[in-house]
């Protein structure tokens, strides 16, 4: 298959990297302009663009889709087909329609469930059972196009947005690679969504992951992994603002929402509108992400201590 590609982070890096070693044509690769990172803020490429340069594929960076002069070099690729993941630029019409066989989008859920912009996270929050990866014909809506291919994916108890990421990740290489060849074959029949099953996977905010203790045990469990690594669950305890990165679930506590029920090494017990919720990895502001037995250390917690309700 002569294939354009358009992606920008890990997650799509390795659907790139499977699709070059299955054989294909890359013809072209779209990624995000380089961003400034790091403490001195100088331009990084994408992990996208460095796998591509380093085999020696074409890259393009522009900032928009909806330029006319983008959309016409994109044609001019003569592409069987584009694949895309986590690209982060809308595709216009035009490029919709460019390819001989339309664009593939590699969709971190099983469609129509969390179409958006955080599906990972989403999912994690909502409590579910399982996740997987959709391959799916793009169209003008925000991933409502013709489903393709499925692969499906339990989440683990202890599952951060991390830890789901990666596993997706290299699923959902699997599954553009199987769907490519199905493809080319003629053999990938496509499946309308059902609309009246769709849910948003709305993008995260700071806010949202300010802990309500008044929440159960199981829900806050919930948001420290699927606000982890961003945007970090928060909290604030004696006029101080802590991140949480790492929590368990203790059903047979209980006392009243925010209250810490026991302070040591095997971490911060705090009561929930339901259960409690054992925090075991903890960090201030400015400073490391540490072990509550060591957290305690610089920044005393006792109990009847309270944090905020939210």
């Amino acid at each position: 298959m002569k294939i354009i590609f358009a992606g920008t982070p890990h997650f799509a890096e390795q659907a790139l990297r499977a699709i070059v070693q299955d054989g294909h044509e890359v013809v072209s690769v779209y990624t995000q302009p380089d961003r400034p990172a790091g403490r001195g803020m100088q331009l990084k490429p994408s992990p996208v663009k460095q796998f591509a340069l380093q085999q020696g594929l074409p890259v393009s960076q522009p900032v928009t889709l909806k330029d006319i002069v983008v959309q016409q070099q994109l044609a001019e690729f003569n592409a069987d087909v584009m694949v895309v993941a986590a690209y982060g630029l809308i595709l216009p019409q035009a490029v919709l329609q460019a390819p001989r066989l339309g664009c593939l989008n590699i969709h971190a859920s099983l469609l129509p469930r969390w179409r958006g912009a955080a599906p990972i996270q989403r999912a994690i929050l909502a409590g579910d059972a399982e996740t997987g990866i959709t391959i799916m014909q793009m169209d003008a809506g925000l991933d409502t196009g013709d489903m393709l291919l499925k692969k499906s994916c339990p989440i683990a108890p202890d599952d951060n947005a991390a830890t789901l990421h990666d596993r997706l990740a290299g699923l959902g290489a699997v599954a553009i690679v199987e769907a490519l060849a199905l493809l080319a074959r003629s053999s990938l029949p496509a499946t309308r969504q059902d609309n009246g099953l769709a849910t948003y996977a709305a993008k995260l905010t700071k806010e949202e992951a300010q802990l309500d203790w008044r929440l159960s045990a199981v829900e806050l469990d919930r948001a420290v992994r699927g606000y982890n690594p961003f945007p970090g669950a928060s909290a604030q305890i004696n006029d101080t603002p802590v991140r949480i990165w790492q929590a368990s679930v203790r059903a047979d506590m209980g006392g009243e929402p925010g209250t810490v029920l026991e302070a040591g090494k095997s971490g911060l017990l705090v009561a929930c509108g339901s259960g409690a919720l054992n925090l075991e990895i903890m960090q201030r502001p400015n400073a490391k992400a540490l072990p509550v037995a060591q957290f305690l250390q610089g920044f005393p917690i006792r109990a009847g201590d309270r944090f905020l309700l939210s």
